[in-house]
């Protein structure tokens, strides 16, 4: 399971519940419940990752919670 804070709200538009991983810039998934898209994202976080270090690029370390200001 990855350390990557992940933000989850529902999409009204579409009709589904969204997952970010902040941290990796454009991993997002979806799934129709809650549960659904949690499972997803770890799902994408990992291929996210793999693909990083195929292409060679720099994979952040976990930050744990973000602090907005």
């Amino acid at each position: 399971m990855s350390k990557y804070e992940i933000v989850i709200y529902w999409s009204e538009e579409d009709g589904s519940f969204i997952a970010e991983a902040p941290e990796l810039s454009g991993c997002m998934a979806d799934g129709k419940t809650y549960e659904e898209a949690v499972k997803n994202i770890h799902v994408i976080i990992d291929e996210w990752i793999e693909t990083a270090k195929e292409l060679g690029r720099e994979i952040p370390a976990p930050k744990g919670r973000l602090m907005y200001a």
